[in-house]
């Protein structure tokens, strides 16, 4: 699991004290880079899980003087951010186990509520009650299209993404009650072709053999999701990265953003059905 955080300030460039400062989890690449390139005049300190990730988003950004890179593991040491006055968090770190729920090692699917929903939690509580002594924040929760249109062998991860949405209108609403002036904005990204979801895919032949009860269909399987992420992938970013720099940027923004349309309009379709 790799995270990255990236930390800084907006608004009058020139006097630094009215500067707002973001911090971003999941930042090293995919959809996240995209909004990187438009938020300029910012410090930046981009976190990452391993040693060899370090190294190569030192080699990505080591032009850019406003870009500090470091290593970081939200689950277990982000007692290193306390130091840091956070305007906005964006949370965008994910893992993805997939797998039959019928059959995968349970922890996996531990593995993906560790990091999607309870290490976004703690990093939520850490931060949201200096935001609430501020009397302003904002806290964006990147979760994903894939928790209201459920696909099979991602159970696990639909299910961890379907908790922190629900994390996501919870706090919401509580926030509204405090009437605290943090915004929880919800961002609900559907399929983009970043290796995401086709790493996703994959992680089950490691552990499905001839004992699986999908056996004698494993080879069937490999070629549908092959064949479904070419049909319906997105290459171009550009859709949910604007809904991501609306999420930061936006002075009044909405709850939920979610993209592509055509995947939002389908799974609003199918929870008709289901």
């Amino acid at each position: 699991m790799s995270t990255c955080i990236f930390f800084f300030k907006w608004g009058d460039i020139n006097s630094g004290d009215d500067m707002k400062k973001v911090l971003i989890t999941g930042a090293r690449s995919g959809m996240i880079y995209p909004v990187i390139q438009r938020l300029k005049d910012c410090f930046v300190y981009v976190t990452v899980h391993t040693d060899s990730e370090l190294k190569s988003v030192k080699r990505l950004y080591k032009n850019n003087k406003n870009i500090k890179c470091l290593k970081l593991d939200i689950t277990r040491d982000i007692d290193k951010l306390d130091d840091l006055d956070i305007d906005v968090l964006v949370l965008n770190g994910a893992i993805a186990e997939g797998g039959s729920l019928m059959e995968m090692p349970i922890e996996k699917v531990r593995d993906n509520f560790e990091v999607n929903v309870f290490s976004n939690l703690n990093l939520i509580q850490k931060v949201i009650k200096n935001m609430i002594y501020k009397g302003f924040g904002r806290i964006v929760i990147i979760s994903s299209l894939t928790s209201k249109m459920v696909l099979p062998f991602l159970g696990s991860y639909s299910a961890s993404k379907a908790s922190l949405s629900a994390m996501a209108r919870a706090l919401h609403y509580e926030s509204m009650l405090l009437k605290s002036n943090v915004d929880i904005v919800l961002v609900e990204p559907g399929l983009y072709r970043t290796g995401f979801n086709k790493l996703a895919f994959d992680k089950k032949y490691e552990f499905m053999d001839n004992d699986s009860f999908f056996a004698s269909q494993i080879e069937l399987i490999r070629k549908s999701e092959n064949l479904y992420l070419w049909l319906f992938e997105k290459r171009r970013l550009e859709s949910i990265s604007n809904k991501i720099y609306k999420a930061i940027m936006t002075e009044r923004p909405r709850f939920r953003y979610s993209a592509p349309f055509s995947h939002n309009l389908f799974a609003k379709i199918i929870n008709l059905f289901y």
